[in-house]
């Protein structure tokens, strides 16, 4: 049995994107050896200047500098609670998410609420195919870093436990790097 043209078409894009994961997942990993070599390579001084000491907290802002450190929880999660649209609401940080996801009942707390009509697309989870309405937040707030007109997807009621902070996000920003337990977002 063979491959049509069209399935060899969809399994090339789903190899193409897991090799995009994997590549991203190895610069998060190797960040720092990657920016040390290539700033060797370059000639530019490597600076420590934005590092900070991590203190037991789950999150500790520092004010002055734009930077949020975020501890691992001991699950190896990064949780720390965001202000969307001006709302607190608890979220994990999730580089593997393309968007913000929020759980319907976040989407709520935030001011967003939606019907059963507005679920208008479908999206691949680790627990399979859901239904998302697309939505774009006003801001969404961590400390001192804010981001505004994020793009980002609201799970169908009871489908979604906790809200994820994806790339919709953190790649408006100017930075982010994970060092052991402590991931650091930079404004």
């Amino acid at each position: 049995m063979g491959f049509t043209s069209g399935t060899r078409g969809l399994l090339g894009e789903a190899m193409s994107w897991v090799a995009a994961a994997g590549m991203l997942a190895f610069g998060l990993v190797h960040y720092d050896e990657i920016r040390t070599a290539t700033s060797a390579a370059l000639g530019i001084p490597s600076s420590t200047s934005g590092q900070h000491q991590a203190d037991g907290d789950s999150a500790r802002r520092d004010h002055s500098g734009g930077m949020v450190e975020l501890r691992a929880e001991r699950s190896g999660h990064f949780i720390t609670t965001a202000e969307v649209n001006g709302r607190a609401v608890e979220i994990m940080v999730d580089t593997g998410a393309t968007f913000v996801a929020l759980s319907y009942e976040d989407a709520e707390r935030a001011g967003i609420y939606l019907t059963s009509k507005d679920f208008t697309h479908s999206v691949g989870t680790a627990n399979g195919r859901a239904s998302v309405a697309p939505v774009s937040l006003s801001r969404v707030s961590i400390g001192d870093i804010t981001v505004r007109n994020v793009q980002a997807l609201v799970s169908e009621p009871g489908k979604l436990q906790t809200s994820l902070l994806g790339m919709s996000f953190l790649k408006r920003l100017s930075g982010f790097e994970m060092r052991s337990d402590t991931l650091y977002l930079k404004d």
